[in-house]
């Protein structure tokens, strides 16, 4: 009989080929990620800054803008229910979804 070659039979894959495909994947996955931050350029900390100032001032000056409209139809035309509180939270919610829109922007850039 003749001795059989190992290299004529499949093998079964072990731990150690499952361990290389992992390794492979993470090399392509930190290369990607390399290859999309130079394309991106350098985001600095002002950038960084700037954004999330960006995203305060997109909440904050809706919500403002509605307690102000409030407080001046409370005082003109006084009623049972608080317009203040009702444009605070109409500003809040605007405000939140001008901030969402901006970042969802910025992410897909």
């Amino acid at each position: 009989m003749k001795p059989s070659n190992p290299a004529d039979h499949p093998r079964e894959p072990d731990d150690s080929d499952r361990d290389r495909r992992l390794f492979e994947q993470q090399v392509e996955a930190k290369s990607r990620r390399k290859v999309k931050a130079q394309r991106e350029g350098d985001r600095s900390l002002w950038a960084g800054l700037g954004l999330f100032g960006m995203v305060g001032w997109s909440v904050m000056v809706p919500t403002l803008v509605g307690i102000a409209l409030g407080r001046w139809i409370d005082h003109r035309w006084p009623s049972p229910y608080s317009w203040t509180l009702m444009l605070l939270f109409v500003g809040l919610v605007l405000g939140c979804w001008s901030a969402w829109y901006w970042i969802q922007q910025e992410r897909d850039q």
